[in-house]
Order: structure tokens, then C-alpha cells, then sequence
């Protein structure tokens, strides 16, 4: 099954690239392997599979979780999303190492996300996604100052399309999107306590309330949660040791 316009990677940009991973894994269940890239880089494992990746970044920039969404064509991808209204951040690039090609976009309200397409490996993609799958991504929620112009923007940028569309009263309504037709995450608007539009990857655990134990024990902070949502899952909102933020799914309190 093409892996064209879902979620591919998440990557974690960082301060401290060995402390993050002292953190997640026992949190998440991952482990680390070293990515043989001329960087400070080192690949996310979930089930044996690769699911992300973590880097190191200079001390001027907040740590942040960046989802990517694979592509068949990264520079055409950025170009459309300029004609819809998006901005590139960083302009398409090969990958140390032949490991494909990649650049890190913004949709019209400013939240920042990547594209990857990896010519010399087509059908190389494998969706990171694998709902209630430990380890791997399990939802995509974005905060935004304008959810339907949101919209409009990812389904034409990469085909999304409308799902259930809950009310959430003073909130405004939280409109869930499916990607190939399964639900994939949601589009609300920006809580006021957000500085930024931004995205929330949520990771699959089992139980949120051992997965909330484990934050603490770890060295993190629960920001949000554990509370139950429409449809019976478990989540909660984190901060990591380094300031990331993070969010975890469960189908078990």
C-alpha cells in the first residue's frame, strides 16, 4: 500500500540527543540505532521497524517533535504548497548518504511540517502510523487560527479529506481528517494558552496511566491529561526533559 501522503517519520530536533533518548525510551518502548549520517543523528525503532529519527540542533532553537509526510516528488510538493498558500522553510535538499530527499514546510497559518520523497528506493516507504501499534504513531492533531482553511490547505497539498466533525461547544468543533480513507487525526482551534499553530504527534503506549508513570519517572512533566476523548482513548499531553513537547494514545486508562 503507497505511503504517498501519509505520515512517514517523526523527528525529534533536541539540545541533547543521548538525554532524549534516555528519556523516550523507556517512556515509548523505542530504541535508538546509530543512523551512519555525517550528523548528530540517530534513527527510532519501533517493533524493529523505523519510525523517526532524532538530531541535535544548536542551542537557539526549541526542541520540537516535526511529523513527515512521504511524497512522490519533494520539489513539487513544496510548490504546491506555496500556490496554496504555504511557505518553505527549508527549500528541498538530498539527504546525506543517499537517504532520499526532503524539505520543511509551513501551511498558511505557520505550523511547520516536512516532505520526503526518496527516488532511488521507490516503494521504500513505509507508513509510521499503526493505529494502537506500541511505539508508532497513532494520531496527528493541529492547533490552528483557521481549522478550515487548514483543511483546504493539507487536502490539497495531499488529499486529505473531511471525517466526523465533533462539537466541542465554547471550543469550537474538533474536524477529524482521514488519510485513504482511515482517520488519521483531527483540526481544532489554537487553545489560548498556545503561544503557536503548531502539531501534536501522539504515540501509541499501552495504558496511559503506567505510560503517565513512566513520564514522571523519566524526568518529563504531564501537561494535559490523562483524560478519555470521543471514541473511548486515553491521552495525555508531555513536555520532555529538553522542553519537547509530546502526546500518548491509548485504548486503556
Amino acid at each position: 500500500m503507497s505511503a504517498i501522503g501519509k505520515f512517514v517519520w517523526y523527528e525529534l530536533l533536541t539540545t541533547e540527543r543521548a538525554a532524549a533518548e534516555k528519556f523516550y525510551g523507556p517512556v515509548i518502548g523505542w530504541r535508538f540505532a546509530p543512523s551512519g549520517m555525517p550528523m548528530d543523528y540517530s534513527f527510532i525503532e519501533a517493533a524493529g521497524k523505523g519510525i523517526g529519527g532524532v538530531m541535535s540542533q544548536g542551542a537557539g532553537a526549541p526542541p520540537r517533535w516535526k511529523g513527515v509526510v512521504g511524497v512522490a516528488d519533494v520539489d513539487g510538493a513544496a510548490q504546491c504548497a506555496e500556490a496554496l498558500g504555504g511557505r518553505i522553510v527549508e527549500p528541498p535538499q538530498d539527504i546525506p548518504g543517499g537517504f532520499g530527499r526532503i524539505a520543511t514546510l509551513a501551511d498558511p497559518g505557520g505550523a511547520e511540517f516536512a516532505v520526503y520523497a526518496n527516488p532511488s528506493a521507490p516503494g521504500s516507504m513505509e507508513a509510521a502510523q499503526r493505529p494502537g501499534a506500541p511505539g508508532f504513531g497513532g494520531w496527528h492533531e493541529l492547533n490552528s487560527d483557521d481549522p478550515m482553511g487548514a483543511l483546504e490547505f493539507y487536502s490539497g497539498l495531499f488529499g486529505w479529506r473531511p471525517d466526523q466533525a465533533i462539537e466541542m461547544g465554547e471550543m469550537g468543533t474538533y474536524q477529524i481528517f482521514a488519510i485513504d480513507g482511515a482517520p488519521a487525526g483531527g483540526i481544532m482551534k489554537r487553545p489560548p494558552q498556545l503561544p503557536l499553530v503548531c502539531w501534536f504527534y501522539y504515540f501509541n503506549v499501552d495504558g496511559i496511566r503506567a505510560a503517565m508513570q513512566r513520564v514522571a519517572a523519566a524526568g518529563g512533566k504531564v501537561v494535559m491529561g490523562p483524560q478519555q476523548v470521543p471514541g473511548g482513548s486515553w491521552i495525555l499531553i508531555g513536555q520532555d526533559p529538553q522542553g519537547a513537547a509530546f502526546a500518548l494514545v491509548s485504548g486503556e486508562e
